[in-house]
Parts: C-alpha cells; sequence; structure tokens
C-alpha cells in the first residue's frame, strides 16, 4: 500500500462527493448515501445541510425493514 501525500483539498472534495450521492439519490445504494449523509451531518457547512442528510438518513434507515421484509416474502406484495 502506497502512502497518499495529505492534500489540504481532501476535506472540499470528500464533501463534494458526498453531495454528489445525495443529489442523485435514486442512483446510489443505501450504504453509499449512508456514508454520504454520516459526512454531511459530521462536516456539512451549513446547520440545515446537515439536518437535511440527518432527516435522509432517518428516511433510509426507515425503509430497511421493508427492503428485508420484502426479500423474505421473495418481493412479493401482501394484501
Amino acid at each position: 500500500m502506497t502512502a497518499q501525500p495529505h492534500s489540504s483539498d481532501w476535506p472540499a472534495e470528500r464533501l463534494a462527493e458526498a453531495r454528489a450521492v445525495l443529489a442523485d439519490v435514486a442512483h446510489h445504494s443505501d450504504p453509499l448515501i449512508r456514508l454520504a449523509c454520516g459526512v454531511l451531518i459530521r462536516h456539512g457547512e451549513t446547520a440545515d445541510e446537515r439536518e437535511a442528510a440527518q432527516r435522509l438518513l432517518v428516511v433510509i434507515d426507515a425503509r430497511r425493514p421493508v427492503q428485508r421484509a420484502q426479500r423474505e416474502d421473495g418481493g412479493r406484495v401482501r394484501s
């Protein structure tokens, strides 16, 4: 493993990547969305940005049981 030189731009780059993931949330996996939310919750520039990331994280976490139930049911919808 090669050590990468430390760049002072890395925090801004990670924030930009996290914002890009959330801007196109429909095309990213839940684990990646959770990671992006975590970055913005901790390092977002504004309180609004941090709060929006926290709300999205709650939504993503809330749908986990539904997805698990659908997998266990083989994707069938219960009536």
